[in-house]
């Protein structure tokens, strides 16, 4: 897919504010709130856009610790596999796969320091995982996503 500016300001608006009307988002890139509707579609269509979400403040809803989770795994275990194995904990936010030693990283969301534990204790617990290697989040220095494409 191939986006042109227009479509960037478009996501960048959207990034800022999901729920902005189409007319608003028009006044800042200067489109007609049809054109903007237009092309936000094209872009949903395309998969450019894959959905709309709200962003919640993991701490109003008590996960108030965090770590990053390496993952060494036994033999050929595949991606496909250990996807499937740590989408079963809610706590794993993210998972991918990586270069080096580590066959996949994770990062992970809990109500505390004992529940991280906990969490790396069933994740160990996996078939084919050899040992973790674990960090605690201590502060966070930047919190943004991508707005460029």
């Amino acid at each position: 897919m191939k986006l042109d500016e227009l479509d960037r300001a478009i996501i960048r608006a959207l990034v800022e504010d999901a729920r902005a009307t189409y007319a608003e988002i028009g006044a800042q890139v200067g489109l007609s709130a049809p054109a903007v509707k237009r092309r936000v579609d094209r872009l949903v269509a395309s998969g450019a856009i894959t959905g709309f979400s709200a962003r919640v403040e993991p701490s109003a809803l008590g996960w108030t610790t965090e770590a990053y989770v390496e993952l060494y795994c036994r033999g050929k275990t595949s991606p496909t596999e250990i996807g499937l194995a740590v989408s079963r904990h809610p706590e794993v936010v993210s998972a991918c796969t990586v270069t080096g030693e580590a066959d996949a990283l994770l990062h992970i969301r809990a109500t505390d320091v004992r529940h991280v534990e906990r969490v790396i204790e069933r994740l160990a617990a996996e078939p084919f995982v050899v040992r973790t290697k674990s960090s605690i989040v201590l502060s966070r220095l930047i919190n943004g996503s991508p707005q460029n494409g």
